[in-house]
């Protein structure tokens, strides 16, 4: 699994640590997927809108925690490569994202590379500490600045 070392000063910073793994994950995963075509944010995206069947842009960027600006970018990427569509809702103001028979080809063709990499990861962190590691996760995410109700 190593393909090699980063030599990083130490830090206390909570958020500097948690970006600098989040950097680490996304580019093992991006490298793994590489032959499927997808990036990792590509094949979550993917996932979660197969997942929730067709969910209105709002329902997917609360179920990513994206803000919409930053959800919209990446799906016109999976639009243009023929991956979702885009349509209309129930009302003027919504929007539909459905995946489509390519975006579910797509999905088919990375998932197994995506599970071989998780397995990977697990393998060489140790499976109690990625335990400890989501539940970590999802208590962070769980956390509010001062002032907003929610995460």
């Amino acid at each position: 699994m190593r393909a090699y070392t980063r030599i990083m000063l130490e830090v206390a910073c909570h958020c500097t640590n948690a970006r600098r793994a989040a950097r680490s994950l996304t580019e093992l995963y991006d490298a793994a997927l590489a032959p499927s075509g997808l990036k990792v944010t590509q094949f979550s995206l993917l996932w979660l809108t197969r997942r929730l069947g067709r969910p209105s842009i709002s329902a997917l960027a609360e179920a990513t925690g994206l803000d919409r600006s930053t959800l919209g970018r990446n799906l016109r990427v999976l639009e243009r490569a023929g991956h979702v569509r885009l349509g209309p809702g129930p009302d003027e103001r919504t929007r539909l994202v459905e995946i489509t028979a390519a975006g579910g080809e797509a999905v088919a063709a990375a998932l197994p590379i995506w599970e071989r990499t998780q397995a990977a990861i697990t393998a060489e962190v140790g499976a109690a500490d990625i335990e400890t590691f989501g539940h970590v996760l999802r208590r962070l995410q769980q956390l509010s600045p001062p002032g907003r109700t929610s995460p």
